[in-house]
């Protein structure tokens, strides 16, 4: 039998340790948040885990009003979700110690501070941070431009291919043998999903530039220098790239506030509903193949 002495040293343990837990926890995201980041901000292969930006499209969906799908993933929407994260979260974020834990989706939910639309942000963070140089200064502003011109391609053509695949799904939908509601509502909402990424990737990207400009000027005015011109430049092509990538229809692009709102139906698509049905996915019916229209 446990005497009472021994009891309480053991509560006085487990107690300390249960304590501790949330700073354990902590310490634990600061150590990884310290070497989670590779090049070009992206998670470092050794940490990346399948499925690591899943989460992105059931929260974009919850902040646009919309059911989520229980349909998994393609490779496609994998990929096109994971290139996404880097171009959506700040740029002055992928270095402090809680952006693994963004990254991996502890949250589950859209930052509002991803939405709010602040030019002056990043111009405060860039001239409050210490530099050992005024050179310095420009050169992260021209890294952080610079990254976001090298991730577009990969980020656009991953969201083409995934933008394809879902008009000729939507095209799909009316030849389906048997389509019972709660397989039509889970590729609407797959669709919605993918369109609500697209469109937040390019409304951040958008907010971007702006930013960069404002931050541009302001090192003009503070610390005149040179570099100004290679930074100009770079900003230039970002926005030329980003023109270039638009993959939705709707209403010019400008600076402001990200409001995920049901999406502009694409060619083929049905109008998404707020209340669709959404089921777990049940047998293949039978009849006829439609799986040709997706060749052409």
């Amino acid at each position: 039998m446990v005497s009472k002495v021994q009891d309480r040293e053991w509560r006085a343990r487990t107690g300390v340790a249960w304590r501790c837990a949330p700073a354990l926890v902590v310490m634990t995201a600061a150590l990884l948040g310290g070497c989670a980041n590779g090049d070009f901000g992206r998670v470092k292969p050794g940490l990346v885990r399948d499925g690591v930006h899943d989460w992105m499209g059931p929260a974009a969906a919850t902040q646009a009003g919309l059911p989520a799908s229980a349909y998994p993933l393609t490779e496609d929407e994998r990929v096109m979700r994971d290139l996404a994260f880097p171009m959506i979260e700040a740029p002055y974020e992928r270095q402090r110690w809680y952006s693994i834990l963004e990254e991996y989706g502890v949250t589950r939910g859209v930052r509002q501070d991803w939405c709010v639309f602040n030019i002056a942000a990043y111009e405060q963070i860039l001239m409050q941070t210490a530099y050992r140089s005024a050179t310095a200064r420009y050169s992260r502003l021209n890294d952080d431009i610079r990254n976001d011109v090298t991730r577009l391609p990969n980020w656009v053509a991953a969201a083409r291919r995934v933008l394809d695949m879902d008009i000729k799904r939507g095209k799909s939908l009316g030849h389906v043998n048997g389509l019972t509601p709660g397989e039509a509502g889970n590729a609407q909402a797959r669709m919605a999903e993918n369109a609500l990424i697209m469109s937040w990737v390019q409304q951040s990207l958008v907010n971007r530039t702006a930013s960069y400009g404002y931050a541009l000027e302001r090192l003009v005015i503070a610390t005149p220098m040179p570099a100004a011109v290679e930074v100009e430049r770079s900003l230039t092509l970002l926005k030329t790239r980003i023109a270039e990538a638009r993959l939705l229809p709707g209403p010019d692009i400008t600076p402001g506030t990200i409001v995920l709102v049901p999406p502009y139906p694409l060619p083929s698509m049905p109008a998404v509903s707020k209340t669709a049905p959404v089921a777990e996915a049940g047998p293949p019916p039978g009849g006829p193949s439609f799986v040709s229209l997706l060749g052409h």
